[in-house]
C-alpha cells in the first residue's frame, strides 16, 4: 500500500514552496462557511518569507492533532480528506493523536480498538499517546491495538516493564529511530531538517478510573516530564512537544496547566482527556518561554491545527490555530468531502454490522419510560430516575463515595414503550454521547444548582435536573432565587437525612453540566477550582450496563418522590 503521508507531501512540496505566508486556516477548499456556527478567533500570521527566514533562521511547523474520538467513525472519511488538504498546503507537518480512541460506539464494543486503527494507519499518524480508555479491557486487548500500528506510540509516565503482554515492545528510552507498534518514552522526528521531540504522559487516575492492572505502574507526571525535557536537550532537540491525556485544567491532580506552568522547556502542549474545545492555542508564559497548549474537544468533531513558529534557538516566537469543523453541512451537503478510499471501507467492511447491531435488544421495560421535552424538563420521570440511578451506581465504582447523582432533563430526550429495549432506543434518549464527571460541591452548592434547576418552573428548562440519592420541594410560585424548600441526601445509600450546608458531598453528573452547560456556574466554578474529575466513561454505556444488572435485564421504574412542586 502506498505510504499516502509520504506521497502527499512529496507531491505538494512544490506549492510550500511558493507559499509567502501561512495562517491555521481551513483549507482552502473548505473554508467558505464558519466553522461551528462560531464568530472566527483572532489569528496571528506566521510570516515565513524564504529569505527572511534564512536570515533569521526561524523554523515553522504545523501540527495536526485529534483527541478522544472515542471510536466515533462515521465521518472518518471527511476526517481524512481535511488531513490530506492540510498536508498539501504545508507538507511540513506532523499528526498527532492524544489519546482515548477506545470506547464510545458501537464500533469499539464491536472491533474494539481495530477499525479505527485501519483508517489511522491508512492516513499516517506520526505518533500517538495513551488515554485512560486505552486500558478499559484491560492490557492485551490494548497490546493487539499497538502491535498493529503503523507508528510509534509515547507515554513517559506508564512503566510496563512488569506487565507480560506489554514488555517485549516497551522501550523505556527516547529514541530517534522508533518502531512502529512500540512504545517509547519520547521519539524524535527529523521535519525538514530539523529535530522534533515528541513525549507522551497520561492521568495518574487510570488506575482508579480503567483497568490497567496491577502490574502497571503510573509515575508521576511532573518528573517525569523533566526528565524527557532534559533528555531531548542532552540530544540537540530543543523543540519539544508533550503529547498529553491529562486534561487541560482538569481536577484529576494533573493536567497541561500546571505542566505549562512547572516544567521548563515544552514548547507545544498537544492535549486530550477533558474534552476542551480550545478554538485557538493558549499561550501560558510562566518560564522563560512560552507554551503553547492545544486540544480538539471530542468524539472526532474536529481536526485540529496549530502553526507554531520556532527561533534558532528553539523558542517559539509565533502562533496560530484553529479548528476545522468535520461536520459542517452547507445546504445539505458537508463542506469536507469524504476520502473515497476510506468512504469505501467504512461502507463495506464495518457500517453494516454496526447498523445491524444497533437492533440488538439490551433489556425489557415493564412500563414506558418517560423522557423527552417537557416530561424530562418539567418534572420528574421515572427513566430520569432509571438514568440517575445508573450514573450514581457507575460512580461509586470509581470513588465509592459518591452519594448523589444528577442529570439535565435536555439530555434524556425521548420515551420508551414498555417492551425490548433496543440499542437503537437508547442512541435516541442520550444521542449527544456526555461523559461522567464527578464533583465535589458543599450542600450550600447544591442547594444554588437546584435553584438553577427549578428558576424555570412551571415551564420547561433544558437543565431542569432528574435526581439520585437526593429528595427536594420546591414551589414554583415563589421568585427565582427561593424557590426550593427541602433537600435531603442519601448519605448512607438507604436513609435520606437533611442537606448539611456547610458539608462536602460527591455528587456525579456528566461533563458537560459540570463544565457549566445550561448556565450551572456553580458547577463551572467547582470545575475551574478542580473539583470536578472526569473518568470519562459515557452515558449510553452506563444506562445500558445498569440495564444489563438488573434481574432478568428488565426494569420498571417509578415516580417516587423525588422532586415535588408544592405549588401543584
Amino acid at each position: 500500500m502506498i505510504d499516502q503521508k509520504k506521497f502527499t507531501r512529496k507531491f505538494c512540496s512544490v506549492l510550500a514552496a511558493a507559499a509567502m505566508t501561512t495562517s491555521v486556516t481551513a483549507p482552502a477548499a473548505f473554508a467558505s462557511a464558519p466553522v461551528n456556527n462560531t464568530p472566527a478567533s483572532p489569528k496571528t500570521t506566521i510570516h515565513t518569507d524564504v529569505k527572511k527566514a534564512k536570515k533569521e533562521k526561524t523554523y515553522d511547523l504545523t501540527i495536526m492533532h485529534t483527541n478522544d474520538t472515542h471510536a466515533h467513525l462515521d465521518n472518518i472519511a471527511r476526517r481524512i480528506s481535511a488531513i490530506n488538504q492540510v498536508r498539501a498546503e504545508k507538507p511540513n507537518s506532523l499528526l498527532l493523536d492524544a489519546g482515548d480512541v477506545f470506547t464510545g460506539t458501537l464500533y469499539f464494543n464491536q472491533y474494539e480498538g481495530l477499525a479505527d486503527l485501519e483508517f489511522m494507519n491508512l492516513v499516517g499518524y506520526d505518533a500517538m499517546t495513551f488515554g485512560n480508555h486505552e486500558f478499559d479491557k484491560g492490557t492485551a486487548t490494548l497490546a493487539n491495538f499497538i502491535k498493529r500500528a503503523q507508528f510509534p506510540f509515547v507515554s513517559a509516565n506508564v512503566n510496563f516493564q512488569k506487565n507480560s503482554n506489554i514488555n517485549e515492545i516497551f522501550n523505556d528510552s527516547i529514541t530517534k529511530h522508533p518502531n512502529n507498534g512500540e512504545i517509547y518514552n519520547g521519539i524524535i522526528k527529523k521535519e525538514n531538517g530539523e529535530k522534533i521531540g515528541i513525549f507522551g504522559l497520561i492521568t495518574a487516575e487510570t488506575k482508579d478510573i480503567s483497568s490497567p492492572g496491577p502490574d502497571v505502574e503510573f509515575e508521576d507526571y511532573l518528573t517525569q516530564a523533566k526528565q524527557a525535557v532534559k533528555a531531548f536537550k542532552e540530544k540537540g532537540v530543543n523543540k519539544i512537544i508533550a503529547l498529553t491525556h491529562i486534561g487541560y485544567n482538569d481536577g484529576g491532580g494533573d493536567n497541561d496547566l500546571t505542566l505549562a506552568k512547572e516544567v521548563e522547556g515544552i514548547d507545544v502542549i498537544v492535549g486530550g482527556h477533558s474534552h476542551d474545545k480550545l478554538d485557538q492555542p493558549v499561550v501560558v508564559n510562566a518560564g522563560e518561554e512560552p507554551t503553547v497548549i492545544v486540544q480538539a474537544n471530542e468524539y472526532s468533531k474536529f481536526l485540529g491545527t496549530v502553526d507554531v513558529q520556532f527561533d534558532k534557538k528553539g523558542k517559539v516566537i509565533n502562533s496560530s490555530g484553529k479548528l476545522i469543523d468535520l461536520d459542517q453541512n452547507v445546504n445539505g451537503s458537508y463542506v469536507i468531502p469524504d476520502d473515497p478510499e476510506a468512504a469505501q471501507i467504512l461502507e463495506t467492511k464495518y457500517k453494516p454490522t454496526i447498523v445491524e447491531m444497533q437492533q440488538t435488544v439490551i433489556g425489557k421495560t415493564t412500563v414506558d419510560l418517560i423522557g423527552g421535552n417537557p416530561p424530562a424538563r418539567t418534572g420528574e420521570t421515572n427513566l430520569g430516575n432509571l438514568v440517575t440511578d445508573g450514573m450514581l451506581a457507575k460512580a461509586k465504582t470509581i470513588n465509592p463515595n459518591t452519594v448523589i447523582a444528577l442529570q439535565n432533563g435536555g439530555g434524556i430526550r425521548a420515551t420508551v414503550p414498555a417492551g425490548d429495549i433496543t440499542l437503537a432506543k437508547v442512541f435516541e434518549i442520550m444521542p449527544f454521547g456526555n461523559t461522567l464527571g464527578i464533583m465535589k460541591l458543599t450542600g450550600a452548592e447544591i442547594k444554588e444548582a437546584l435553584e438553577i434547576s427549578v428558576k424555570d418552573a412551571p415551564k420547561s428548562f433544558g437543565g431542569f435536573l432528574q435526581v439520585s440519592g437526593l429528595k427536594f420541594t420546591y414551589d414554583s410560585s415563589k421568585p427565582v432565587g427561593q424557590k426550593v424548600q427541602s433537600i435531603d441526601v442519601k448519605e448512607d445509600g438507604v436513609n435520606y437525612v437533611p442537606i448539611d450546608s456547610s458539608k462536602t458531598y460527591v455528587v456525579a453528573t456528566n461533563t458537560f453540566t459540570a463544565k457549566g452547560g445550561d448556565g450551572y456556574t456553580v458547577f463551572a466554578k467547582a470545575y475551574s477550582e478542580g473539583r470536578v474529575s472526569e473518568p470519562g466513561f459515557v452515558d449510553w454505556e452506563i444506562f445500558t450496563d445498569f440495564i444489563a444488572s438488573q434481574a432478568g435485564k428488565t426494569v420498571s421504574p417509578s415516580i417516587e418522590g423525588r422532586i415535588v412542586n408544592l405549588a401543584n
